[in-house]
């Protein structure tokens, strides 16, 4: 059993088409308790039992954090992916019992800050409706923009704009609508913090952005789950099990130890909160450094690896597992 954030047995309450590509799922305990508290921006990782193997996926909370009897998260469709949004959007439906971890939040709102800018793209609006409804509750000051790829694709968009008109701004990709950046980080008043989340190189643009323009680091906050990359299977020596396992071609690291039934931690299984950092004994070959937790001179060293999204190629490698 990995050590990852203790787990609540939960029931499938509804299942919501939102648009084509996204789904909604509200999940509820078994034994009709309250769900544990958690504020804006967290997440939970979601266990799934497809077929032979179990995966874990994090999806952000996107229901009100004053609101226990359950927990709401919105998952968009990936085809091309590992199967883990598949799985949900094809086989889960209402009544079936699965389990969840508790929450956890990396991408909490800094409540010392006089203004909150949310910058919102696609699926990554999810972080942001949690984290609205704790703003309003507490009547903080915040502003949103949200790029979509068209409107029938802009998930919760009418629902934001008629719940918080004229503090939500909306762009469309397909009418060649652009956020300003420049112009919209440099007019924000002293003490405003903002936060990112969504695709990569929209993250990218924000932090550069920012800190060309002088914004401090502490003062910028993003989110990024990455998903474990395919590649070539490999195997793996693990010094303190005395296992040697492989790693499949669609399978992470992480997913590999666990499925050798070595107790491997995790908070977050996307590269970003470092809970599954691994010392590296021994290795040839090469690491394929993917995650947003090590610092390129750890990368550079040989001596660690995060093993939720990062691979390897080479004849060797021994962890301390």
């Amino acid at each position: 059993m990995s050590a990852g954030a203790a787990k609540i047995p939960v029931r499938v309450a509804e299942v919501t088409p939102v648009n084509e590509l996204v789904t909604r799922f509200r999940f509820v305990c078994r034994d009709g308790g309250l769900m544990p508290t958690f504020s804006g921006g967290a997440h939970t990782v979601v266990e799934m039992n497809d077929r032979d193997r179990v995966r874990r996926n994090p999806y952000s909370i996107m229901s009100d954090p004053g609101d226990r009897e359950g927990y709401s998260i919105s998952i968009r469709r990936d085809d091309n992916g590992r199967g883990g949004s598949l799985f949900m959007h094809r086989q889960v439906r209402p009544g079936m019992e699965m389990v969840i971890s508790n929450p956890v939040n990396l991408f909490a709102l800094d409540l010392r800050a006089r203004k909150h800018l949310l910058l919102a793209g696609g699926i990554g609006i999810t972080p942001f409706l949690a984290q609205i409804k704790q703003l309003s509750a507490m009547n903080g000051n915040f502003e949103l923009h949200y790029s979509v790829r068209t409107a029938s694709l802009g998930s919760y968009a009418d629902e934001l704009v008629a719940n918080y008109r004229p503090r939500v701004h909306l762009y469309h990709d397909d009418r060649g609508e652009q956020i300003d950046l420049p112009a919209l980080l440099d007019g924000q008043p002293l003490g405003t913090h903002v936060y990112v989340c969504g695709p990569k190189g929209m993250i990218a643009w924000v932090r550069k952005t920012a800190t060309a323009l002088g914004w401090p680091r502490e003062a910028v906050h993003h989110e990024e789950f990455l998903a474990p990359a395919s590649g070539k299977p490999f195997e793996v020596m693990l010094a303190r099990s005395n296992k040697t396992i492989q790693v499949g071609e669609h399978q992470s690291l992480l997913e590999a130890i666990e499925a050798a039934g070595v107790e491997a931690p995790y908070l977050c299984r996307g590269g970003a909160c470092g809970q599954c950092e691994t010392d590296v004994l021994e290795y040839e070959g090469t690491f394929l450094h993917k995650d947003h937790w090590l610092t390129p001179a750890q990368c550079a060293s040989g001596t660690k690896i995060m093993p939720c999204v990062s691979r390897f190629e080479g004849k060797t490698l021994v962890l301390d597992r």
